[in-house]
């Protein structure tokens, strides 16, 4: 029977376990994958710890690259023998098969390794849906800065090389000289090693006091306040992740004295139609086919280790993609 990890009840890394799980035939609009290789994202500690609320028991896990191995009636898009990978809810793809539905799975194309793919599906349809979707008020031009939170990330490596190749001059905060080192090597016009410096000063010295236009933060908490300073007016407050933790009620005349922008933006809203996600995809896969994008998987884990991912990934030690990988 395939195996799978399993939560039972919110908590820490501990919590999460290996069991059996049947898999049955994909139904309608629905498909089953084997996996060849599992992505590691901030969503999925989220989940795991109960600050997103679902269902128990859960299979953890929103993306994941493999075989198709069936389709279910009414699916067009994929047949048995595919290569593909997907971002998707609801969350499963810590598992070696699983039955999901087909609407966010994306035929990989030949030149993507598996393992890319998992890597990469999550973090750069996010980042594709923030630089190419989600702009300020005002819109982008090449030359304009931007200002990006985690940039040594996965999400965050491949939004300094996008944006670069957008023309755009991203400012990189990381919270060690290492990680700041390691956004710049990847396209990020300056970087900020947060811990060292305030962001928000050094943000107003790099753009001569006018400010950025957009702030893409996936931090929360930690970095609202300074983020608000950092916006030139009519800037974007785009909020996307909570890794300190959700930012607190605020009353929106703070806005007001330079008529900011806020938006609270997630990529399963982006990729809820099958033709949405699939224009998404295709951007990805081109920007990655040119070289203009690099996928770096810095870590990888076994399933049968995944309490170690994750205890590293909320210890801030990883940078780029992490991945669970199978025998």
């Amino acid at each position: 029977m395939p195996l799978a990890v399993q939560i039972a009840r919110n908590g820490g890394p501990e919590e999460m376990k290996l069991v059996d799980v049947p898999v049955g035939e994909p139904g309608p609009g629905q498909i089953r994958i084997r996996h060849k290789a599992i992505g590691l994202n901030f969503i999925d500690v989220y989940q795991r710890t109960g600050l997103y609320q679902l269902p128990m028991p859960l299979t953890l896990g929103t993306e994941g690259a493999g075989i198709v191995e069936a389709v279910g009636e009414g699916v067009t898009h994929l047949k048995a023998g595919d290569r593909a990978a997907y971002a998707s809810s609801p969350p499963g793809s810590y598992s070696e098969v699983r039955v999901m539905p087909a609407l966010a799975v994306c035929k990989l194309p030949d030149e993507i390794s598996f393992e890319t793919g998992a890597a990469m599906m999550l973090k750069g349809l996010t980042v594709q849906y923030l630089l190419r979707k989600t702009l300020p008020v005002e819109g982008l031009q090449a030359g304009d800065h931007v200002l990006w939170h985690a940039a040594a990330g996965g999400v965050g490596l491949i939004a300094c090389q996008w944006a670069k190749a957008l023309g755009y001059q991203l400012i990189a905060t990381a919270g060690s000289e290492e990680k700041c080192q390691l956004a710049l090597a990847n396209g990020a016009a300056y970087a900020i090693n947060y811990r060292a410096e305030q962001f928000a000063d050094r943000v107003a010295e790099i753009t001569g006091g006018k400010g950025v236009k957009v702030v893409y933060d996936s931090v929360g908490k930690d970095t609202w306040e300074g983020s608000l300073q950092c916006l030139r007016p009519f800037g974007l407050m785009a909020s996307f992740g909570n890794a300190s933790g959700p930012v607190p009620p605020f009353a929106p005349a703070i806005l007001a004295p330079k008529c900011l922008y806020v938006t609270r933006a997630t990529l399963f809203a982006h990729i809820a139609t099958r033709e949405r996600c699939q224009q998404m995809a295709d951007d990805l896969f081109d920007v990655v086919r040119s070289g203009k994008v690099k996928i770096h998987i810095d870590q990888r884990f076994p399933l049968t280790e995944v309490q170690a991912a994750h205890r590293a990934l909320e210890a801030r030690q990883t940078t780029g993609s992490t991945i669970l990988t199978l025998d």
